[in-house]
């Protein structure tokens, strides 16, 4: 795969000598902006879904109706597209440089507890063109510093590793097969939505990933290029393990060999819980190292309660101590967390790559 060209060079380019410069600042959770909101069941549906069907398709699909819709953030990419690319807008003004598109959920094994299988593709080109848009307007602002799509692959809701029934170990509900289908169209809808780069992210599950990144070498192969590729796993608990019982070191060296432009840890953990992973990758990985963590752990009633300085404080630590390349936040963070964590880590020189000696070495 890396032989490949990369079908925007320009970008790359672009994206490559930021990365050089200074460290470059991811946005913040999407979920906890959409919350604010409070949309309702009929603000989810919008017009599109208003009749109990998917009305864009004359062939009826009409599963929605049995089912609220209520709570698919993914959804709103197409019911309330402005509301996304606000949210967007919101973090890019914050400080961003990095814009995740809202396709966490959009493939078609997540989207099937909806009855919407069918819109993945079209979920993951239009999430991608919305950020695109937002990126794109922003940069016209400052050319001296342009903002970058990341194409969003999430987890899906099944793991290809554990059983979901603890009286039948052996039960798996999805295949290695039926994972690359679902991540393939999702992909596929990213990069012709205008993605700049794929991350795949928020990984309890490496098998899950290997099919993601599987599917994406396969993809850039089909299509004769290829765009950067960031891995991001979620260590579960204090454990220092994911889900599937690696630790982060030994999760980085099993998705090495696609040669990732990044490596990280997102979501799951606090900043302060995910230090000595994050420590852990910097010293092993021969890429670059993001990381975005939630901001605290969730509060008794499933909030979190860390502030945009808390959150920074402990981040600044992070830079000044050169584990970062990529930093922004997840669950419970925003726009002014954003804002925060970008001023604490502006003075700081970023992680330099590992020679190809010292990492053989």
């Amino acid at each position: 795969m890396s032989t490949l060209p990369w079908l925007h060079p320009d970008r790359v380019a672009l994206l490559e000598a930021a990365l050089r410069q200074r460290i470059l600042i991811l946005d913040g959770g999407m979920g906890t902006m959409l919350q604010g909101h409070q949309l309702d069941e009929t603000g989810f549906r919008g017009e599109r879904f208003v009749d109990g069907h998917d009305g864009n398709h004359a062939h009826g699909h009409d599963h929605p109706g049995s089912c609220d819709l209520k709570g698919n953030n993914d959804l709103l990419t197409l019911t309330q597209p402005e509301i996304i690319r606000g949210v967007h807008e919101a973090y890019l003004e914050a400080g961003a440089d990095l814009i995740e598109t809202n396709t966490f959920n959009s493939t078609r094994i997540s989207q099937a507890d909806y009855h919407l299988e069918h819109l993945a593709y079209e979920l993951n080109r239009e999430g991608a063109k919305l950020a695109r848009a937002a990126c794109d307007t922003y940069t016209a602002k400052t050319p001296d510093k342009p903002r970058f799509v990341i194409g969003i692959l999430g987890p899906t809701s099944r793991t290809a590793s554990l059983s979901p029934d603890v009286n039948d170990p052996g039960f798996r509900n999805v295949t290695f097969e039926e994972l690359v289908d679902n991540y393939t169209e999702s992909a596929s809808g990213l990069i012709d939505g205008g993605a700049d780069m794929i991350m795949v992210e928020t990984i309890f599950d490496t098998l899950n990933a290997k099919a993601a990144l599987f599917a994406l070498s396969e993809l850039f192969r089909a299509r004769g290029s290829r765009l950067p590729v960031m891995i991001s796993g979620t260590i579960t608990d204090r454990s220092g393990r994911t889900l599937s019982g690696q630790t982060s070191e030994a999760f980085y060296y099993s998705i090495k060999h696609i040669r990732p432009l990044s490596v990280g840890l997102n979501c799951a953990l606090g900043a302060a819980d995910l230090r000595p992973h994050v420590q852990t990758l910097s010293n092993v990985a021969g890429c670059y190292v993001s990381t975005h963590p939630n901001a605290g752990l969730p509060n008794a009633f499933g909030e979190y309660d860390e502030t945009p300085a808390q959150m920074a404080a402990v981040i600044g630590g992070f830079a000044r101590d050169g584990l970062l390349n990529m930093v922004g936040g997840c669950c419970g963070t925003t726009p002014a967390h954003i804002k925060a964590i970008a001023e604490a880590v502006s003075q700081c020189a970023p992680r330099a790559l590992p020679s190809e000696e010292q990492e053989a070495a």
